[in-house]
Parts: structure tokens; sequence; C-alpha cells
């Protein structure tokens, strides 16, 4: 099965005060680590202007949301219709700098067996990303409304959900305050 990266960067980070994605963590702006950790699956960024801006400099593969207020699910809707359908689509967020190449195999790996796969931490039962959406369950992108309805798509019964039990920090660190970028 072909699998192709979309890292979810539009968010306007109002509560961050700047954008956030682009702020130094560990020594370079945050996008960059989901970048760097989807590089094998070819990562489209679906950001706002700042990202895309910072981004296109870079040469990364970039699809400017133009209407970030409505929401992660509409990213994922531009994402979805600029992909071949017949590729698994690996989502991840620009706001989780601890995802490895690692952590995403190991949960590609698992497609096989479902249409919507992704980690749980063991104890907790904390849901955390990448999420995998195979063809089947990107089909049902479209349906989305606008908002961060993820996890409506993740846990819509009509699909085959496979959880990935892991302690992994980066399913599950994000960074939504000042504070969690020291």
């Amino acid at each position: 099965m072909d699998f192709r990266a979309v890292i979810l960067a539009a968010g306007e980070s109002k509560r961050m005060g700047a954008q956030k994605l682009l702020m130094p963590y560990r020594g370079r702006p945050m996008i960059e680590h989901a970048l760097e950790a989807a590089q094998r699956w070819k990562p489209l960024v679906v950001a706002g202007a700042q990202v895309a801006a910072h981004l296109r400099a870079m040469n990364a593969d970039v699809l400017l949301n133009h209407a970030p207020r409505r929401g992660m699910t509409h990213s994922l809707a531009l994402a979805n219709a600029h992909i071949p359908s017949d590729a698994a689509l690996i989502v991840l967020l620009g706001d989780k700098p601890l995802v490895t190449p690692q952590l995403i195999a190991q949960i590609a790996d698992a497609l096989a067996d479902g249409d919507a796969i992704f980690p749980v931490h063991p104890q907790t039962r904390e849901p955390g990303h990448p999420v995998i959406f195979s063809p089947r369950a990107r089909a049902k992108i479209p349906l989305l409304p606008d908002g961060d309805a993820l996890r409506a798509l993740r846990d819509d019964p009509e699909l085959v959900r496979r959880e990935i039990a892991t302690e992994d920090r980066g399913a599950y660190f994000d960074i939504d305050t000042v504070d969690s970028i020291a």
C-alpha cells in the first residue's frame, strides 16, 4: 500500500500570541520537526500563510489553506483532494515535535488490520498521533463537518479501528502554551 504523510499546520496559534509552529523548539522552528520525521512518506503540509511561506523557502510540498478558521477537518479535506485516493494518509499535527520516523513506521505497519490506525497509551488509553486513514476511511473525509472533528473519522463505527499501544512520548506530547516549549 502507498502511504502519503499529511502535516496539518494551518492553526492560528491564538493562545500562543504568535505562530507557534515557527517558534524555536530544540533549536529550530517547531514545524521542521514534523517535516523531518515524515520525510520517508513524502509529506504534504497544509498550512496557513506564515508557515507556508517558511516551508516554501525550504522547498517543502505545501498546500495553502486559505480558510484556517474552518479547522483541521478542512485542512484534511484539502489534502485528501490533492493526494491520489488509493494512498493511505498518515496524518500528523505540526505541534507534535517529538513524533519520530520510528513511531510513524510502527503505526503504518499496522494498516493491513484496519481503516483508522493510531497510538494509544497502554495505561491511560489516551489516543495519540499520527493517525493513519486507509483509502476506505478517506472516502468519508469530504463528509466531515468543519472544525476539529478528526476523532469523528477515527471513531467512525463503520470503519475498522486499530489501536497500537505505545508509551512513546512523541505520540502524546504537543505544544499549546509558551511554557511547554521549554
